[in-house]
């Protein structure tokens, strides 16, 4: 039995009513004057009753899409309220390829054995903000935690497996977030 069995198959639909409750959450957020994790919660929620009262899905597969609109869309209010930064930023769909093809290089000599176990602790410590092959996300660059191959999203996609080492496992790539602060160098008079 491979990793993904126990995941759901999604029908075709599916990219296209995760866009539309991505859309319908962000119009509410938008209308809202102060935006909460209940603002958010609640205009998931009217997402959620919208898609199935189309009856286009099951409840079941609303319900998942309605989970990975909530993970994307957290995930990018912390950024912009940590950040300070726009959507822009947080997609970094150019600048990413780029940085890292460097990177690239460097983990394709890497000990493979050490890259298995990173994958393992991985798998038993997943984290509701990481992404995993089978799921949906909106449009932006994702990193292989076990490689750090960058998955490149241009726009809402299933997430497959890591082309490059097969890995199931991603994070976000976002620049300059989680923050990490600025080191002022002291100098001598």
């Amino acid at each position: 039995m491979s990793e993904n069995d126990d995941k759901p198959a999604f029908t075709g639909k599916a990219l296209k009513v995760y866009n539309r409750m991505l859309e319908r959450v962000v119009k509410r957020l938008n209308e809202v004057e102060r935006k909460s994790w209940d603002s958010l919660h609640e205009a998931v929620e009217e997402a959620v009753e919208f898609e199935n009262g189309l009856e286009e899905l099951t409840r079941e597969e609303v319900d998942l899409l309605a989970a990975y609109v909530r993970r994307d869309v957290s995930h990018l209010m912390h950024f912009v309220g940590e950040t300070g930064e726009g959507v822009g930023e947080w997609l970094r769909l150019d600048l990413a390829l780029i940085e890292h093809q460097l990177l690239d290089l460097l983990f394709s000599v890497a000990d493979k054995t050490r890259l298995d176990t990173l994958e393992l602790d991985h798998k038993l410590h997943h984290q509701p903000g990481q992404y995993i092959s089978g799921e949906i996300a909106t449009a932006g660059v994702l990193r292989c935690v076990a490689c750090g191959h960058m998955l490149c999203l241009v726009e809402t996609s299933h997430i497959e497996p890591c082309e490059a080492c097969g890995s199931h496992y991603f994070e976000r790539v976002t620049a300059r977030w989680p923050h990490e602060p600025e080191v002022s160098g002291d100098t001598a008079d």
